[in-house]
């Protein structure tokens, strides 16, 4: 007895099909799976600061292409927004009502544009450990622990009285002369886990003295080169987000354009190490990344 296979090949446009639906599955999904393997330490820090990222984007949009910045055009970084929970943006960052100039405001300030205008919950600016717990002492802002009733998240200006509880990410240095706008370089930091060399609520600085690189010029080693992390993920490194909105885990600080330190502002020619900054401290051109946190204030913290 015989059989007969009734089956019949492929078609051509049936293996064109198929060869297309392949090559959109690595098109699509494998940078997609590259992203997460980036961001592995502390992934709910990762992908909080992509949520940040992509509402930069949307604020830039409306903003001439300028990123969050609070304050008037000549505004100072200063420790504390003078007044978080005032009625108006005069008030809160001690501008002149007339000109709207002047004046100063935390770095938190600038990031809570964020919560006041694109919808961002205050959750989203508190980082998340492997074990999806935040820092020991942090808490998300609820302005009515402070005392303010009845105001929404939007009639207020900072995260409260003491940020750095309430925000566990460093922000670009933006005010200074140099204005960080979307037409930067792609490598160009704007954000990333705290800055270790700023006393935080939970940390006190870092020594920068320990700090060495373990690239030429510098003959730092493994260990010296980590002490340059953030506190978080256990010194191994920080999750980091770029101007074009992506987010990586980068195992070393030097990590901006051309091996710049995110963390430090150039000293001179010195990229890769710098030295730490001060309120003083600004970006030294459009391709300096400094990302600085508030610190936090002798009696306050946990």
């Amino acid at each position: 007895m015989t059989g007969h296979n009734d089956r019949r090949g492929l078609t051509v446009w049936e293996i064109l099909f198929a060869v297309f639906v392949l090559l959109f599955l690595v098109a699509v999904i494998v940078p997609a799976l590259c992203r997460v393997r980036s961001v592995s330490r502390g992934p709910t820090c990762g992908v909080h600061l992509c949520g940040i990222g992509k509402a930069m984007l949307i604020y830039a949009s409306d903003y001439d292409d300028r990123l969050p910045r609070a304050g008037g055009p000549n505004a100072s970084w200063a420790a504390r927004t003078p007044n978080w929970a005032a009625q108006d943006a005069a008030e809160a960052y001690g501008m002149s009502s007339e000109s709207e100039t002047g004046g100063r405001a935390g770095m938190s300030a600038s990031l809570y544009l964020l919560v006041k205008y694109m919808e961002m919950t205050p959750r989203e600016f508190l980082c998340r450990d492997e074990k999806g717990d935040i820092e020991k002492g942090a808490s998300v802002f609820d302005p009515n622990d402070y005392g303010v009733h009845n105001r929404a998240l939007s009639d207020v200006w900072d995260f409260g009285p003491n940020p750095p509880v309430h925000v566990s990410y460093a922000y670009y240095r933006a005010h200074g002369a140099v204005k960080l706008t979307l037409q930067g370089d792609s490598d160009l930091a704007m954000a990333a886990d705290r800055n270790p060399w700023i006393d935080s609520p939970f940390n006190r600085a870092k020594d920068f003295s320990a700090f060495m690189p373990d690239r030429a010029p510098f003959t730092g080693t493994q260990e010296t080169a980590l002490r340059g992390n953030t506190w978080a993920h256990h010194g191994d490194g920080q999750n980091v987000l770029f101007l074009d909105c992506h987010v990586e885990f980068a195992k070393r600080a030097f990590c901006g354009v051309e091996d710049d330190n995110i963390y430090t502002s150039w000293d001179g020619d010195d990229k890769v190490r710098g030295r730490p900054a001060a309120f003083g401290s600004v970006p030294a051109d459009v391709a300096d990344s400094l990302l600085v946190s508030d610190p936090a204030l002798a009696g306050q913290g946990d």
